[in-house]
């Protein structure tokens, strides 16, 4: 299985001269805790929500302050491309929670820790329905009726 499809698309971008109070505003309307920092499709950096708060209210900046004071620059991403093996190795390796999905180095999409719980969810729900249906077939056993189960 590919990055492209897990991940969640399209991104939340913002300019780098973006303000704090915009990119706060973005992140409620779209209920999302970071959004990627983007100048003419490339990618400079991701601000999350936690970045606002500690290096950005925290850090005595106010809120029309450019979000490019507060983002991470250097960012850990993938290819859209890459086997979902190769995210689950990059997450493992780096710690960090989101990584930026590019497609020809251009911003494609998030992968985030939460995309790849809900891909292993809906795995394990495909395994649990044929195990389900062949529990729900089977005739009740010896213990369940007292009676020999018969063949």
């Amino acid at each position: 299985m590919k990055v492209s499809e897990v991940m969640t698309a399209p991104p939340v971008c913002v300019a780098p001269d973006a303000s704090l109070a915009e990119v706060t505003r973005r992140m409620a309307e779209c209920a999302v805790g970071s959004v990627l920092v983007v100048q003419d499709g490339t990618l400079l950096g991701i601000v999350t929500d936690r970045d606002l708060a500690v290096r950005g209210m925290g850090g005595g900046l106010d809120l029309e302050a450019r979000v490019d004071a507060v983002m991470s620059p250097g960012v850990v991403q993938v290819e859209a491309t890459d086997d979902l093996e190769v995210a689950y190795r990059t997450f493992r390796r780096t710690g960090v929670r989101r990584l930026p999905v590019l497609d020809a180095c251009r911003v494609v999409g998030v992968l985030t820790i939460d995309d790849l719980f809900l891909d292993v969810l809906r795995r394990l729900a495909d395994l649990m329905g044929p195990v389900a249906w062949s529990v729900l077939q089977e005739p009740p056993g010896p213990s369940q009726t007292g009676a020999p189960h018969e063949p």
